[in-house]
Formats: C-alpha cells, structure tokens, sequence
C-alpha cells in the first residue's frame, strides 16, 4: 500500500477491515505520510481521517469542541440526511450524545459498571464461563470458538444484566449480528431491508420490556431505565429504547470480538499461551493487550464546532472528523513495536475504550469477562491449532472474527 488517497478511501469500505494486513498497512501509511487526511468517498459526506494516537487524545479531550452530534458514526450520505430528518430519529444513544444530556444519560445507569456493583457478578461470569468451556470440550477436538463461546458467553452475561429473558437472546443476537453486520453478506438479513428495520425491531422489542418494567419493576437493569427520570421527567420512548438497544448490542459484541480475536493471538503465539497456562504471565496485563490488538470498535465521529487546527491542517467548523482508534493502538509513537503481540505490554494506554467524558460504561465488565474465559479455558488445553481460516466481519463500525474454526487436544 503505497497510496495515501487509497489508504484513505479504505476507511469507509466494509470489505476492508476483513483483511486486517492490508488494513493495518494502509492505516501506517496514513500515520506516516496523511495523519489528519480529508477523505471524500463516492456517495459520502467527506471527513478527515484522525489516525495518530496523540490526535485522537487531542479531540477526544475537548468534547465540547469537537461534538457527537450530529454525525456519530460513519454512513453513507443518504443515510445522515436520514438520519438527521425528524422520520429519522429513531435511535439516540450515549453515542449520538452530547452534554449536558450525555451526562445526565450516562449517570442513570454509571453505577452498575463501577468495581463495588461489578464484583457481585464475579462468580456468575467463572459458573457462564466453565458453561461455554464444557460445552466446547463436549464438541470433541474440533469447533468454531466464534460460534461455540465467544458469542454466546458475553450475550448470556449482558442479557441476564439488562433482565432480557433467556429464550429471547438469540433473537438479540441475531437483531446484532444484522445491526452491525449490515455490510457482510453471512452477517446482514436474509429480507435484504435496511438495518433501519432492525432498529425498529429493537425498538419494538424494548418498547414492551419498558411497559413490563414499569408496571412490575424488578432489580435488573431494564428496570433502572424503564423507570429512570432525566430532570425530573421520565425518559421519552425513543432515548428509553435506544438505551436498551446500545447496551444489548455494544455490551455482547464488542467483547465477543475481543475473546475471539485474543484467542487466535494466543493460539498464533504458543509462548504467551503457555506463560498464561502456567501463571507466569501477569492475565491483567494480557487482557489490556488483547483489547489493544482487536479493538472491537473501529471509529467514532466528531463534529468541529469551530475552526481549529491539527498538525498544521485546518479543519473549519462544521467538518466531521473520524477516530480511527485500530491505527491509534498500532501507532508508532506510542507503542513498543506495536505490530508484536505482547501480553507484558505495560502500561498499555490503549484507546480501544475511546478517552474522556465518552469512555466505555462497560470497559471493566468487559475486562473481567475475558479474564473469567481465559482462566476457564487455558488451564483445559494441552494443545490448541487453527483449523481452517479465520474469517473478519466486513464491518467498518463494530467488528471482529465470525468465524475461528479450531482444532483442540484437551487436558485429560
């Protein structure tokens, strides 16, 4: 890849972040050469690619600046016009937010996620985790981990947190995989309707569940929002749902991503395996790095509120700007060769939970559901392979493996 305008264009192609070499290559080449990089693809709205680790800290810092609102995440220039059209709002999450909402928003439900509320959970993630092991052992000596654990596993742990019914999690996962997997053809829905339909499903899905928890509020999260107020008044239908909907999907996916994308670096690199199998290796440490290898989440929008200038390049108000956090995690400036899998990497100032007032709610469950697998799940393994190729999603948004086929000698 020696094409900056290329590189920059690959931003907004699906395709491309299933074939992380290329990517990777094309995301240090814009490092080096275009790191704040106006890029105008056919049939989008233009936006400058942010790659450099130290500028996407920069923005992040000042979210009064440089603003969610109204362009949170990469789409096609029909679907923002729709998106910001009144028929259009039909979804308005943490993400599309800005404060003071954003922080009201987030403090609804900010102290479920913290340590003292995530510790009750500890031996229900070690009792999920030897579920999904077993369940992968019983499948003898080959399986698809995507499959058997990584997606199941952290789904159960997020749906029996926001109090969705078990026999309603594949619908949740299957309303996700079309969520974000709009642009793969294994992933997006069989009707061919755009993921708009999807949302709206979520919507009415949830919309009933708000109706359940009012009426008869339980100690589940649902509850919490169901009946949560936002300066004295209830939330509206829209934020309600759209809530539910953010955590039902960001909260099982983009950890699934993780496990699945940390397992294949374990299994590609036998010593860091065996030093975690063998307590020589510090689990805390490695589970940062898998975190900062995969990185689930490829990109947030921003929105300059006034002219500003980056690296020399002015950016004027109104511009939109994309975090590309895959190359912020692999930036040069920052990382120890950052293209080596580490799992002594430390301190790891990863960007893989975005920075500031807009980190991850869910960063520490998401920490502590990989650790619980992997404790589970090496000590088990006497040896482990790849049985077939790795499959990426084709998803420039959330994204990870679909499919880790793998081939397992077990511990007697």
């Amino acid at each position: 890849m020696n094409d900056v305008e290329a590189a920059g264009l690959s931003l907004a192609d699906p395709a491309a972040f299933a074939d992380d070499e290329t990517l990777q290559a094309s995301l240090a080449l814009l490092r080096r050469e275009a790191p704040v990089h106006l890029v105008s693809p056919e049939g989008f709205n233009p936006f400058w690619a942010i790659t450099r680790h130290a500028d996407i800290l920069e923005i992040e810092r000042q979210n009064h600046l440089f603003t969610n609102s109204p362009r949170s995440v990469l789409a096609d220039a029909k679907v923002d016009e729709f998106s910001q059209s009144p028929e259009g709002q039909i979804l308005r999450t943490l993400i599309h937010m800005d404060d003071p909402d954003h922080a009201d928003y987030r403090n609804l439900t900010k102290d479920w996620w913290q340590p003292k509320s995530l510790r009750r959970l500890e031996t229900r993630l070690e009792e999920l985790a030897k579920t999904y092991v077993d369940r992968m052992r019983a499948q003898g000596a080959t399986c698809d981990f995507v499959t058997e654990v990584a997606m199941g596993f952290p789904l159960q742990v997020i749906m029996s947190i926001l109090g969705v019914p078990e026999q309603d999690e594949h619908r949740m996962l299957k309303l996700t995989q079309e969520l974000f997997g709009s642009t793969d053809p294994d992933m997006k829905r069989d009707d061919g309707a755009n993921p708009m339909v999807t949302l709206m499903e979520f919507a009415q899905y949830f919309n009933q569940l708000t109706e359940d928890r009012r009426e008869k509020p339980t100690e589940d999260l649902a509850s919490v929002i169901a009946n949560g107020e936002i300066g004295g008044c209830p939330l509206g239908g829209v934020e309600t749902a759209s809530y539910y909907t953010i955590i039902a999907t960001a909260g099982h996916d983009t950890t699934s991503s993780a496990i699945s994308g940390g397992v294949l670096a374990l299994v590609e690199n036998p010593g860091a395996r065996e030093a975690l199998r063998s307590g020589e290796a510090n689990l805390d440490h490695a589970v940062d790095e898998i975190i900062r290898w995969t990185t689930p989440v490829k990109h947030f929008m921003r929105t300059a509120q006034e002219d500003y200038e980056l690296r020399g390049v002015k950016i004027r108000q109104g511009e939109a700007l994309l975090l590309c956090y895959p190359s912020g995690n692999r930036d040069e400036e920052v990382f120890e060769d950052p293209f080596r899998f580490d799992i002594t990497r430390h301190p790891n100032p990863h960007l893989a939970f975005g920075f500031g007032a807009h980190y991850c709610l869910g960063a520490k469950l998401a920490r502590m559901e990989i650790r619980a697998i992997l404790t589970e799940l090496l000590p088990r393994i006497r040896s482990v392979e790849l049985n077939g190729e790795p499959a990426l999603v084709e998803a420039n948004f959330v994204s990870g493996l679909k499919r880790l086929p793998l081939r397992v000698e077990w511990q007697d």
